[in-house]
């Protein structure tokens, strides 16, 4: 028989208080502060809006983090709490008694629900806001007294209900409401929609962008002006970004040119860039150049996948200071066997002090790419990650790199791809090589330290795109019975 606890005297006064919404109201402002947390949640739970409302316009701590509450898009609940902003920005008496200053609608988890809420310090909005302090030592917002909304955005074809009623609010009070985006998502929305939006957030709060859009360089260099603003962006994605392969008008070709040029000159302008990913992004090498020349600040994360990189782009990357303190460097889908192997093994041994995952997946190296590299790769001590799956590797030269990893102990995930003596003339896989020689690169690694999780690989199976795989056990694709 389960036992169920009886309800505490907090939680029956409480659902008591609710039930009689005149009541709840009219007494809010009495209510001891800590009795507003579990009050606000019960309310929330079960969506008294009025009482929602209400107590948004007392609340009496500087930040109430509602967006880890509101899982799914709810624009009735949303309307509910900027109702009640709206209430203590026109009542000058709630707007001198209120301590709200930053409404948080991120939906991400905050300690406020989980801790005591009035212990001194606690700052529920700690890391969200850069802390700009006055002369006197006070926060630069409580000194102007503007709200802050802070939020991400993440922008599709069009804005949903949610998205449109945020920003037409946020709008109508600029004066009295700052609204900002920490994270921003764009993937194939129109330009003017885009514009309408960052004319309403402030750019410079934006710290994380994702911009995957089908734009041409045209659109992307319109697009400019407001990427220059993003100052404090830490992390930045751009994908899917193509140019007119047809050259047969040199009036548009050098019109590409310039407009690539015009984008790339804002990343000068990114003083905080920290991570940096490119996937299917088409510039010209020399707009390559000038994008890795670009870069400000030291990167802890260097990504090009999909991306054609010629040698010379690859020795800007190789020589370039701001590049030598990666943590994760991700090559997916490069070219690497057109091309010579210096650079990239001069890059692996300038980073060797901090790298801590490497990908190299899908970039057909051959024996000769890989063993240049193994006297650098040896020494990433600091290593947890390394992927090496879709690499053209015989035997011998996986013997090799394996024997060489055996000295790096932090790794916990290895991906290797299946040595060429697994597949037939014609491409397809010898099972009985397959299930005999994966083990026996495994028990190399087993000599000389514990592995954590090791993968021997194949290419996809063209049929039911799934690899045959060697981890403990030998786990072949669909197409075979």
């Amino acid at each position: 028989m389960s036992y169920q606890a009886p309800p505490t005297l907090l939680e029956l006064a409480m659902k008591n208080l609710l039930s009689n919404e005149a009541l709840a109201i009219s007494v809010l402002q009495q209510l001891p502060t800590e009795f507003f947390p579990s009050l606000f949640k019960e309310a929330f739970k079960c969506r008294y809006m009025k009482i929602l409302t209400a107590m948004v316009a007392v609340w009496p701590f500087a930040c109430l983090p509602v967006g880890s509450m509101m899982k799914v898009s709810d624009v009735m609940i949303l309307q509910a709490i900027l109702s009640g902003v709206d209430i203590m920005l026109t009542d000058k008496a709630h707007f001198r008694r209120s301590k709200l200053r930053v409404l948080e609608l991120r939906n991400v988890h905050n300690v406020f629900w989980d801790v005591w809420p009035g212990v001194e310090g606690l700052d529920c909005c700690k890391g969200t806001l850069s802390q700009k302090h006055t002369a006197n030592g006070h926060f630069r917002y409580a000194v102007r007294r503007l709200l802050k909304v802070v939020t991400d955005f993440d922008l599709r074809s069009d804005l949903d209900e949610e998205q449109a009623y945020l920003l037409h609010w946020a709008q109508k009070r600029k004066g009295s409401v700052r609204l900002c985006c920490m994270k921003m998502s764009i993937c194939v929305t129109p330009l003017d929609i885009i514009i309408t939006v960052l004319k309403t957030f402030q750019p410079e709060y934006i710290e994380e962008l994702e911009l995957s859009t089908n734009w041409s360089l045209v659109t992307l260099s319109h697009f400019a002006p407001f990427f220059g603003q993003m100052r404090n962006l830490r992390r930045f994605h751009l994908a899917r970004i193509y140019m007119n392969t047809n050259k047969a008008v040199n009036t548009l070709a050098n019109k590409e040119e310039k407009c690539a040029a015009r984008f790339i000159s804002q990343i000068a302008k990114l003083n905080c860039l920290q991570h940096l990913s490119m996937n299917g992004v088409y510039f010209s090498s020399g707009h390559m150049k000038q994008l890795f020349r670009s870069v400000k600040s030291p990167l802890e994360t260097l990504s090009i996948s999909l991306c054609q990189v010629s040698q010379s782009d690859l020795k800007q990357v190789s020589q370039c200071q701001r590049f030598f303190h990666l943590k994760n460097l991700n090559l997916f889908g490069v070219a690497l066997f057109n091309l010579c192997p210096s650079h990239l093994l001069f890059l692996v041994k300038n980073v060797g002090d901090t790298l801590q995952s490497l990908e190299l997946e899908h970039c057909r190296m051959g024996d000769s790419h890989l063993r240049a590299l193994l006297p650098a790769l040896s020494q990433c001590l600091q290593l947890t990650r390394v992927n090496l799956y879709d690499n053209d590797l015989s035997m011998p030269i996986l013997r090799e790199l394996l024997q060489s990893m055996t000295n790096l102990s932090k790794l916990t995930e290895e991906f290797y791809p299946a040595p060429l003596e697994c597949y037939a003339e014609r491409g397809g896989i010898l099972v009985e090589k397959f299930a005999r020689l994966c083990p026996d690169l495994m028990d190399i690694l087993r000599s000389k330290r514990q592995p954590k999780k090791v993968s021997f690989g194949t290419e996809f199976c063209p049929q039911c795109f799934q690899r045959c795989v060697y981890d403990q056990k030998t786990r072949l694709c669909r197409c075979f019975p």
